[in-house]
């Protein structure tokens, strides 16, 4: 454990809140047009934003853009910080009179107040080669499972993979206790400095996977794990697992339930191949058992093989001219030559132990949407939980109050046809289902205190020519998927979400 930098952290804590080093106060003094600059990697316009800011514009140029910066203007930024100290401890670098950031310290906003992230460089404004055991900072990846985890209150969290620790830290805001594991030391070194700095308690353990957590339990699981599709060797140990395709992912996967609790859940990012003549739904689902476990497993994109290389080949500040480079590329996609690789898709897995026979669920979720994702899983587990075991015919039902129904219509040769009606949910993933006229009417005919299903399609066969027996085959798998994606409701639940108790 690096206790240098861990024996900064009271100074340096102390350092950040008199100079506001915050995510509100940083945006304050930069303003909406320099911070969109600074997310561009743009130095020029936070530089200028930055001019007359005080310690807060020394401390944003420093660590933030990488700049060089006067020793003494360093020093009264952080002070009570001794410099000499930060640098033995490797949180700044001294050429002569200039100081420059060894490390990435950054503030954020999780949802509950401002807290710092401290990680290695990234190389976006000061290019540097990744080192293998580089820890990455808060990425894409990372913000995108933020927002994707449930915040609803938990027990016990674990954070498989912690990295520089910000999962493990946003878990802190909503979990009664929180340990965090990595296999790459030098994660945990900063990991603890994060976790220092910000005065939280997490419990660190050294290991691979779930190894350090042998035969415990938690209520909650959260990882975002070295998820990266391709050979079984490692280069880099916050991307590569050493095993072959999506192997780490299924190891995830597989093994999650014998770590949560009954009624426990867990979120995690995850990559999977789309094999030549192979339903990528079906691999995921076979990763899982027969029982005791609902899961729910979205794909956000899927990148063909060239692409999917260029950009970890980048990712890792390779040059993709340099010879090494090339062949290292090019070994790559033939693995995936040979072994049938098409696509690989990447998205969410959210798993919820049960007792009951295994509910699985995987779907595309390519389109935008604004709401976060996390507490839709809990809505999405129990609404699944309600339509176990029930008959949705004898049930009543009602149209959610987000969802509305789209006709679309194309000109032709007697006026304006429809080619297509679709409902439409317009809050959380803002799904969509194609709808004929009957489904339409039949959810038109659902109000609060009306009519069960199974009345409904009555009526409504009747009043079209068809068959109650087939009209009721059809309608009750339709009303099954629009509950699960929370178009239409029960009536008399009492909430249009099903939000997580």
């Amino acid at each position: 454990m690096n206790r240098e930098l861990l024996s900064l952290c009271g100074p340096l804590r102390e350092a950040l809140r008199r100079t506001e080093y915050t995510a509100d106060a940083l945006l304050d003094a930069l303003g909406p047009q320099a911070h969109d600059a600074l997310g561009r990697n743009e130095p020029v316009p936070v530089r200028r934003a930055t001019r007359d800011a005080g310690g807060l514009g020394v401390l944003t140029r420093l660590f933030l853009l990488g700049d060089d910066c006067p020793a003494t203007e360093v020093a009264a930024a952080l002070a009570p910080v001794d410099l000499d100290h930060a640098v033995a401890a490797g949180l700044l670098e001294r050429d002569g009179d200039e100081v420059r950031a060894a490390l990435d310290l950054r503030p954020l906003d999780l949802g509950a107040g401002n807290r710092w992230v401290i990680s290695d460089l990234d190389g976006a404004l000061r290019p540097r080669q990744t080192a293998p055991d580089h820890v990455l900072g808060v990425g894409h990846a990372s913000l995108s499972l933020l927002r994707g985890t449930p915040t609803a209150p938990a027990g016990s969290v674990l954070d498989i993979g912690t990295g520089c620790g910000i999962q493990a830290l946003h878990a802190t805001g909503y979990g009664t206790s929180v340990t965090a594991t990595d296999v790459n030391l030098r994660a945990l070194d900063l990991s603890a400095a994060t976790f220092a700095l910000n005065d939280v308690d997490v419990d660190l353990l050294a290991g691979s996977w779930y190894e350090p957590v042998a035969g415990r339990r938690f209520d909650r699981i959260v990882a975002n794990p070295p998820f990266v599709v391709g050979r079984a060797r490692v280069e880099h140990t916050y991307r590569d697992s050493g095993l072959d395709l999506d192997g780490a992912s299924e190891l995830m996967i597989s093994r999650t339930l014998d770590h949560l609790e009954p009624g426990g859940t867990a979120s995690m990012l995850a990559s999977w191949v789309h094999v030549a003549g192979e339903d990528w739904r079906s691999r995921v689902a076979s990763w899982l058992p027969a029982h005791g476990v609902d899961a729910w497993v979205v794909q956000r994109d899927v990148a063909d093989p060239a692409l999917y290389v260029g950009t970890w080949m980048r990712d890792a500040g390779l040059d993709p001219r340099d010879p090494a480079t090339a062949a290292q590329a090019d070994a790559w996609l033939t693995h995936f030559e040979e072994s049938d690789v098409e696509g690989i898709g990447f998205g969410f897995v959210y798993l919820r132990r049960t007792d009951e026979v295994s509910d699985v669920m995987a779907e595309d979720l390519r389109h935008g949407y604004t709401d976060p994702l996390g507490d839709e899983a809990f809505g999405y587990f129990d609404r699944v939980r309600w339509l176990r075991d029930r008959d949705v015919l004898e049930h009543r039902f009602l149209v959610a109050d987000s969802t509305a129904l789209e006709r679309v219509y194309l000109p032709g040769e007697e006026g304006w046809r429809q080619v297509v009606a679709r409902v439409h949910r317009g809050d959380g993933p803002n799904w969509q289902h194609e709808v004929d006229d009957l489904a339409a009417a039949l959810l038109g005919g659902m109000q609060p205190g009306g009519l069960a299903l199974e009345e409904l399609v009555e009526l409504l066969a009747a009043a079209h020519g068809e068959d109650a027996t087939d009209l009721a085959a059809a309608a009750a798998p339709l009303v099954h998927s629009l509950v699960r994606h929370g178009l239409v409701l029960p009536d008399g639940v009492g909430s249009d979400r099903f939000p997580a108790n």
